[in-house]
């Protein structure tokens, strides 16, 4: 059995040792054979120095020149490179990879022949005090919505996983990753598997750390991008992939039009803010409860707001680009966050 692992990555000293070290530390079936494609978008932070260091202790270790620098060609290069194997895994240079995830996730796969993907459970590791609050706010349905990958506890089908294992005939079926999706490329490779009659596995068992960003800023392009490049998804499969995406840009849309009720009377203004305050209430109270000694509520009250009006004033921008303007994606938001 041959396996591959891809991981695209561009700059990420701090966490891509840890990366491969869990990867060559996993479970493995029987007389597999694994290879591990690090696909680095042209580094200058000693990302890939690292990656060359490392090679002397793992032979099946390989740096792939990724001279596009974006996530999707990065897939792509790493799959092309390793050739037809049996296994694809794709993880990401923040992920670290519980012990039995490559294993586990072939067993499900081989178990059930409608499952074409598996993916396990985030298990979010912060690097300063304002990524502890983010990993926070990240880790509740309230942040994230219902049915999140990020905050599921149960193994079941979902839309989406993250660190996805394919057998690969998936790939022969419906085709590689689209390149032109900067962000969401894996959202939309998951939605065409449940179009072709495939299903995608939680699998509760399963866990990866992931480091959150540590800053507000990384995280509102982040946020921004997400909802940008949804509507891009959505354009292209014309369907709207899950109704979750929804509520952040109803909320942004119904927060401008608040605020035009400003000019038409009291009352006017007064009836328009109750699901204003009915949000705020909801945000306090699940703020609250996910507060603990290290971390306070009015911090995670502020991510929530982060993460639900950035991914909604993205979604809308992607609405006036894509749909309303018929654009095509801005530069801008091909610059990933960091």
């Amino acid at each position: 059995m041959k396996i591959s692992v891809v991981v695209p990555c561009r700059n990420e000293s701090k966490y891509i040792a840890e990366c491969i070290d869990a990867i060559f530390t996993c479970e493995l079936p029987n007389n597999a054979e694994l290879n591990v494609f690090i696909v680095d978008g042209m580094s200058d932070d000693g990302t890939r120095q690292i990656v060359l260091d490392l090679k002397e202790n793992y032979p099946f270790l390989h740096l792939i020149d990724n001279t596009n620098l974006l996530t999707p060609f990065a897939f792509n290069l790493g799959i092309f490179a390793g050739g037809k194997v049996d296994y694809v895994q794709i993880v990401g240079a923040r992920h670290i990879l519980s012990n039995n995830y490559v294993l586990k996730s072939i067993q499900m796969i081989e178990s059930d022949p409608s499952i074409w993907c598996v993916g396990g459970k985030i298990i979010n590791e912060f690097i300063n005090d304002t990524g502890q609050v983010i990993s926070k706010a990240m880790s509740t349905s309230f942040g994230m919505g219902l049915g999140n990958f990020r905050t599921l506890n149960k193994s079941g089908f979902t839309d989406t996983v993250t660190s996805p294992m394919y057998p690969y005939w998936v790939f022969d079926k419906i085709g590689f990753f689209d390149e032109e999706l900067i962000r969401n490329q894996d959202d939309d490779f998951n939605y065409r598997i449940k179009q072709a009659g495939g299903k995608i596995f939680f699998d509760n068992e399963l866990s990866l750390k992931y480091y959150v960003r540590g800053s507000y800023k990384g995280l509102s392009r982040q946020f921004f991008q997400y909802g940008y490049w949804k509507v891009f998804v959505n354009k292209k499969h014309k369907a709207v992939t899950t109704l979750r995406q929804l509520a952040p840009p109803f909320f942004v849309l119904y927060i401008f039009l608040w605020l035009i009720s400003l000019f038409g009377g009291k009352f006017i203004f007064m009836i328009s803010s109750i699901p204003l305050i009915g949000y705020l209430f909801l945000n306090f109270y699940f703020s609250l409860n996910a507060q603990d000694q290290k971390v306070k509520w009015f911090e995670i009250f502020k991510t929530y707001l982060i993460l639900h009006c950035f991914y909604g004033m993205g979604y809308l921008k992607g609405v006036l680009d894509f749909f309303l303007l018929n654009k095509t994606p801005s530069n801008k938001q091909k610059r990933l966050s960091r």
